[in-house]
Formats: structure tokens, sequence, C-alpha cells
């Protein structure tokens, strides 16, 4: 185990120091035990089977402060993808007891402000922190093609697009717009998803996800709490950033910021076909499942079968995280 402590005391004062100590191609588990502190540093993991354990949640921070509106030398903006805190961009990455932040997502002049871009399979997160603003986790691979030209500029924007999975449990994921969003088959077990009051009329969407076409999978959430410092009917659980987006909410609790359509379409109406959105067991003063528009399913009992977390992250190699 590589100790990792601020004042240089352990094997390590930074993270990143102590990441770039791992091989490329490493091929045996390695563990990075971090202290207490925060730990200013942007972070890339490439490295696979690496885990990270801070001390603890509320008081191992990895944190910077990019934005997509930034200024860079060259005179254009950074963009979203350029604009995160920590970047894990390898296969079999286990992070706990970890708060990931991007500080500049407090501004409401700041835009996409990613804290944390994971694009790789076999990810696992539990008992952790992620906050930031509009966009705050990623979960890759990125659509196929942007919309905007060059939407995608950043680490990954020419890579082969490869599938992940991803376990969320027990975390708190804090954001306004859009701030879990992205094409990854990602399980979100006992998760808090808060949603932070921004002064307008819609202040959040949740989710957004953009799961590739024919894939069985997108966002499952499970027994997940829908949290929100916004006024009632002012936040949706979500929206398709791509027409084919796939988000299923299982024993979800819903406060009152939650409008009672529950979901927005963006302006996509094939997605009323293509795109699959379905609850079951909402419960809370969000879930006015009688409110929810006709493409929004309700899943029953025997369905629930196929939405198990050792199903849905299975994949060809029986993963169960």
């Amino acid at each position: 185990m590589i100790h990792i402590i601020n004042d240089g005391s352990g094997d390590f004062a930074t993270i990143t120091a102590a990441l770039e100590s791992i091989p490329a191609d490493n091929s045996s588990p390695v563990t990075l035990f971090i202290h207490n502190g925060i730990y200013k540093e942007r972070l890339t993991v490439t490295a696979p089977y690496v885990t990270m354990i801070g001390e603890s949640t509320e008081h191992t921070i990895v944190t910077y402060d990019l934005s997509a509106r930034m200024t860079i030398a060259d005179g254009t903006k950074l963009g979203t993808f350029r604009s995160y805190s920590c970047l894990i961009d390898t296969h079999d990455f286990t992070a706990k007891n970890l708060t990931f932040e991007n500080s500049a997502g407090s501004s409401p002049d700041a835009g996409q402000a990613l804290a944390l871009y994971v694009d790789g399979d076999r990810i696992l997160f539990e008992n952790c922190k992620f906050l930031s603003g509009q966009d705050t986790l990623f979960t890759g691979p990125l659509p196929p093609k942007e919309i905007i030209p060059d939407g995608f500029i950043g680490p990954k924007q020419s890579a082969l697009r490869l599938m992940g999975r991803h376990y969320y449990k027990n975390c708190y994921i804090e954001g306004n717009i859009d701030f879990i969003f992205g094409g990854a088959t990602a399980y979100f077990e006992e998760c808090e998803l808060f949603s932070k009051y921004i002064g307008k009329p819609v202040n959040s969407y949740v989710t957004a996800a953009s799961t590739p076409q024919g894939e069985l999978y997108g966002y499952v959430m499970n027994r997940c709490r829908f949290t929100s410092n916004c006024p009632p009917q002012s936040a949706y659980l979500g929206r398709p950033w791509r027409e084919y987006a796939k988000t299923v909410l299982i024993d979800c609790f819903m406060d009152a910021h939650i409008c009672e359509e529950g979901w927005d379409d963006w302006g996509k109406e094939i997605a009323h076909q293509t795109a699959y959105y379905a609850e079951y067991g909402s419960y809370g003063p969000g879930a006015a499942m009688d409110k929810r528009p006709y493409w929004i399913k309700r899943l029953t009992k025997d369905q629930l079968e196929h939405y198990k977390k050792e199903q849905v992250l299975a994949g060809e190699d029986d993963w169960n995280p």
C-alpha cells in the first residue's frame, strides 16, 4: 500500500506523484491510501488495477477549478471535456471514501465543469462525493459524433468509443444541469443526487444519458434519493442527450423539486419512440406517476429481474462488484 500525505511525511506528498510511479502496463493491484487533506491536483489515471482509498470522504478532497468557458492561450474556450478535475482513462479502477470536486462549478458563469471524467470498464466508486455545477460527472464513452463542431475537444475526442461498466455505491452527487451524463452502462445504488438551486425556472436536469443504440442498459438507479435546495416543481429527473438514452429508476425517493412530469425530452420528439425511460416504486412528493408523459414506462415487478445489479453489469466476463 502506498501512503500519500500532503505534508510530505508519507511515501508521496501528491497523488500525481504516486500515480506516476505506477507502470503504464501495470498488471497487479496497487492501492493508494490518501490521508486527510485537500489535494489541489488535476489527476489523470491511465494505469489499470489501481485502487484509491481516502482516509475519510469528508476530509480527503481532490479538487481543481477549470471550466468550459475559460479562455486558454490560443484564444479559444477550454470546452466541457477539458474541464475535468480527475480523468479515469483505464479499466479496473476503484475509489472509496474520496471527494472529487470542481470548485469552478460553484460559479454561475463557469458553464460546464467536470469534477470527474470516467471512461473505462469495471469502474467502482463507493462512499464518494462528486461536487460541481453543470456536468459534474461524465460517464464515457462520448457519443459517436458531436452536434457542434469540435464539441468533444479533449482527451478522448478521437479515441475509439468503448463501452464501460460503472458501479456507484452509496455516493453523493451534486450539481445543476445534466450533472450525470454520458453513454456508459452505470448502476447507481443508494446514492443521493442533489440538485443545486441556480435561480431559474428550471434549476436542474439530474441525468442526460447518451446510451449508444443497441445497448441493453444505460443508467439504472436503485434506491437512490433525489434531493435539493430548489423550489418545488423546478427540476427534472433527466433528459436524453442522444435519442437512444436509457434511464431506469427503481424504488427511488423524489423530493418536491421534481416536476410532476418528471422527465423532459430536450425537444427530441423522436426520443419518445427511441429512448427508454422507466420507473418502479418511485415515492415522495416528486413521484407523481399519474402525471408522467405517455412515453415513460411503468415497470412491473416481473421486469425487475432484468435490472438487478448482477444482470446489468455482468457483461461477457460476469463482473459482479
